[in-house]
């Protein structure tokens, strides 16, 4: 069969290597290409594949029609929406994705931001870079406070598992609730989540039903002087809502690391000249060490497919 990357899976030329040279021994070729959103260049580079395999770049449908080979595209990410799932499966096309390979950096990541955000940790640098002191800026202790998780999926219960070592509570909203234990309790009332929580955490995938999920109400409703995370998908959270939120102080701050685009960012975009807000250009899932479990998911998700095992499935 032959198989196409294409984009780079964030590992080393001699890792990417040992993964392929044991395809190329069992009869399969292997094409390696540069990340493009060029339409056409993208329909020549599948036009001839059998497997795809790709990260977080976008794939349209358009780019696909063509790819009459086409049987299984191996997604190395946990989010499938930059991919079209739906109409794959309508032309008999699997998808498989990447899952669980980045819970700890993510979580990781989110309990940086609690502590930053608590601390005021930017806005204490660019003062100290600029000969001021610690005056001004609040501080709070991590401690005590009630985390709210909105989406209590493995991500969340990591998270919740890191945070509960700060002495902290935490609470996870889904539809139908479960007896996770990572969670102090759950709750299926967003509401009630929002009235609660210290720190707001979203990590719930986007859907049609989970855009702009955290909106001018949702934000509203939290609790006076409480932040939002975002590590999940930009949408999730509608960000000319946020940019009011902070701009007119209904919360306290946020950190997001999503975007409705991925980055670069415009640097005139509003959000970013909100105040208390802290931006990091989707590096959520990025870590040396979970780079190379990606790459050894995807790799074994391609091994099991080529076996006729068809695992971690997306299906629509």
């Amino acid at each position: 069969m032959h198989i196409a990357l294409l984009e780079s899976l964030g590992i080393s030329p001699d890792a990417l290597s040992a993964f392929t040279n044991q395809l190329e021994e069992q009869g399969h070729t292997f094409a390696v290409y540069e990340k493009t959103t060029d339409l056409q260049k993208l329909r020549e580079e599948v036009r001839e594949a059998d497997v795809v395999i790709l990260a977080n770049m976008p794939l349209p449908w358009e780019a696909l029609e063509g790819a009459d080979r086409l049987k299984y595209i191996d997604v190395a990410f946990t989010g499938t929406d930059h991919v079209p799932v739906a109409q794959a499966a309508a032309h008999g096309i699997q998808v498989s994705n990447a899952s669980g390979y980045a819970e700890d950096a993510v979580a990781e990541l989110c309990l940086g931001f609690m502590i930053d955000l608590l601390r005021s940790i930017p806005q204490i640098d660019r003062t100290c870079r600029q000969g001021g002191t610690r005056a001004g800026w609040p501080a709070r202790l991590l401690k005590g406070k009630t985390v709210g998780f909105v989406g209590a999926g493995r991500i969340a219960a990591r998270t919740a598992d890191l945070v509960r070592a700060f002495g902290t509570r935490s609470i996870g909203f889904r539809r139908h609730p479960a007896a996770d234990p990572s969670f102090d309790r759950e709750t299926d009332s967003l509401d009630e989540l929002l009235r609660e929580a210290d720190i707001v955490s979203v990590h719930t995938p986007l859907t049609s039903s989970t855009k702009h999920m955290i909106a001018d109400r949702e934000l509203a409703a939290m609790k006076p002087g409480s932040y939002l995370i975002n590590t999940a998908r930009g949408p999730v959270v509608d960000a000319q809502a946020l940019c009011r939120a902070l701009n007119d102080g209904t919360i306290a701050g946020a950190a997001i690391d999503v975007f409705d685009q991925e980055p670069p960012l415009d640097p005139e975009d509003p959000l970013l000249q909100a105040p208390n807000l802290i931006v990091t250009p989707h590096i959520g899932f990025y870590t040396e060490e979970s780079m190379d479990q990606r790459a050894k998911i995807v790799f074994d998700n391609l091994s099991q497919w080529l076996q006729g095992n068809w695992v971690n499935q997306v299906k629509p």
